[in-house]
């Protein structure tokens, strides 16, 4: 069956590939594999469990909570909240483990399982392999008083709010904003935190029935926060995706602002402020040639790494930097948040207008994004991508085409019989048609 956990937890169709008994004997197992590790050690241990509201959400939930308490932990149910503060109020409330039910921006059918250790971190490959290994097998449970308490966590939601708002370097007032909320975990907690910072706030997407998360809303979906940021004349308008991790945003005029922009706005607003660890940004290789050229302009450096924001945040932890993250909106602050948290980023993107007194489509030229395609070629040997000769033969070629006005990318799918052929160039037109004779010989080459 290969690994059970993927690069964001557990994740699949939700009471087929994900069902109850799966979920409950996930939270048994982590349980366990912590208290064997030591890491209950001397105290009766605490969880928090919180979840978006996709409809088996609830049921899921349920699961969870019976399973680590009948493990012996003690549980505070968050309720509906983005993973982020989820991560935020395990370290915040002192707890051993954290447990987000979510399965971010894909569709309501769906869902997911993560765990955080107890200072909101995701639970490392290691031990997420000994909770795998640990599934089904002999335990002797505890009785009596051993067994966990359930109640629920009071304040919580305030808590994190409060600290969002913390971070703010400045007031949002005067400010017309319009947040999406996918329908999903952001929905109360995204209009609250903007409007205490001062914004004017219209809201869609935030009348989550249970089915409707991501669905033709959110950052997946920009086109209904386009037409109501120009409906109603704001000066910008940001979009969180289901479980609120990640950040894209819209100008006044409707145009897309990705996660490249995104951290290219926010590293020179935390270089200027002499907040930038190492003058550094972390990204992946998927991050558009526009914004390497615009931070190494800037005079800052740019650290790659594989596609996925665990990565990211891996050479982040491991390095000392602060700002990291990718195209698709999963923006990581590390001085303020241990995952990427989309509230958090659309706040201080939002004050980064309200500080320079610049339209977000002024701010957005701080790179120029470079035209790019991505072609997927299906059925093919991607185990052969990096050591076909007639490929590599095609790719230098490529290169030498485009000079330092573009790049290219060969990437074999993760999950897939499929190789990615991303290319960069000064023109669409040249991008287009250097990824299409890739593409040609990718598919010959490789079949």
């Amino acid at each position: 069956m290969g690994r059970l956990f993927g690069t964001d937890g557990v994740r699949g169709l939700a009471n087929r590939d994900l069902t109850a008994p799966l979920a409950m004997n996930l939270s048994v197992a982590a349980a366990r594999v912590l208290g064997e590790a030591g890491a209950f050690e001397g105290h009766r241990p605490v969880a928090v469990v919180g979840r978006d509201p996709r409809a088996s959400g609830e049921f899921l939930e349920a699961a969870v909570v019976a399973g680590l308490a009948s493990a012996g932990v003690d549980v505070l149910r968050l309720g509906v909240l983005p993973t982020p503060a989820v991560a935020f109020l395990t370290h915040a409330l002192d707890a051993d483990l954290g447990v987000m039910l979510s399965a971010s921006h894909n569709p309501a059918p769906d869902n997911g399982i993560k765990f955080f250790d107890r200072s909101g971190h995701k639970l490392p490959d290691e031990i997420e392999d000994r909770v795998e290994a640990a599934l089904g097998t002999d335990w002797e449970p505890p009785t009596g008083s051993g067994v966990g308490r359930v109640r629920e966590a009071h304040g919580a939601v305030e808590q994190y709010v409060a600290h969002l708002l913390s971070t703010l370097p400045v007031s949002l007032d005067g400010l017309k904003v319009v947040v999406d909320c996918a329908n999903g975990a952001s929905y109360e907690v995204a209009p609250e935190v903007l409007r205490r910072a001062g914004a004017e706030v219209i809201t869609i997407g935030a009348a989550p029935d249970g089915l409707n998360i991501n669905a033709g809303v959110g950052s997946t979906h920009l086109d209904a926060l386009k037409r109501a940021v120009r409906e109603n004349g704001a000066d910008a308008g940001i979009a969180n995706d289901g479980d609120a991790d990640r950040c894209l945003a819209v100008t006044a005029t409707g145009e897309e602002v990705d996660g490249d922009q995104i951290m290219a706005i926010l590293a020179t607003e935390l270089r200027e402020a002499g907040k930038l660890a190492g003058d550094t940004v972390v990204a992946t290789v998927m991050s558009n040639l526009g914004f390497k050229i615009a931070m190494r302009d800037a005079g800052l450096t740019v650290i790659e790494t594989a596609v996925g924001d665990r990565y990211v945040l891996e050479v982040m932890r491991e390095r000392g930097f602060n700002l990291g993250g990718e195209q698709s909106g999963h923006v990581i602050m590390l001085d303020h948040a241990t995952t990427g948290d989309g509230v958090l980023t659309g706040l201080h993107l939002l004050a980064a207008i309200a500080r320079r007194k610049r339209p977000l489509d002024e701010l957005a030229k701080v790179m120029t994004r470079l035209p790019q395609v991505l072609v997927n070629v299906k059925g093919v040997d991607k185990s052969r991508a990096r050591t076909s000769p007639e490929l590599t033969a095609a790719v230098a070629e490529a290169e030498a085409e485009l000079g330092d006005t573009g790049r290219v990318l060969i990437r074999p799918s993760g999950t897939e019989p499929m190789v990615r052929v991303m290319v960069e160039a000064a023109t669409h037109d040249q991008a287009t048609a250097v990824a299409e004779r890739l593409a040609g010989v990718v598919r010959t080459a490789l079949s």
